[in-house]
């Protein structure tokens, strides 16, 4: 059975936060667990479990139909990168560039 870590926004709540406070999300988690990559094996693998989780809640979310391309092929690039990275040759610091817009208009729109 598929544990979920974020039970609340599993239930529904995800749903009612916008495309950008979505993304700004897994954004926290992406770099959480660049953070600590290569100083906790259990506190790196639990933040890539619930960025993937918040990924696959994004990818359910029928309002971003027309983005589901690029939403699952930036969790794709998170998925290689957890692998090793050599499809993509990049990193989770370059993924955490990716996302900063995101959580810097997601500040802004909440303010």
């Amino acid at each position: 059975m598929k544990k979920i870590f974020h039970k609340k926004l599993a239930a529904g709540k995800w749903s009612q936060l916008s495309l950008i406070e979505q993304l700004a999300n897994i954004g926290s988690e992406v770099a959480r667990a660049r953070k600590w990559q290569k100083k906790d094996k259990n506190i790196f693998w639990g933040a890539a479990e619930r960025a993937l989780e918040l990924f696959d809640l994004t990818l359910q979310d029928s309002r971003w139909k027309g983005r589901l391309r690029e939403i699952a092929r930036v969790r794709e690039v998170f998925c290689d990168i957890l692998l090793g990275g050599n499809n993509y040759q990049t990193s989770l610091e370059d993924l955490e560039h990716y996302f900063f817009p995101f959580a810097f208009f997601s500040q802004k729109t909440t303010k």
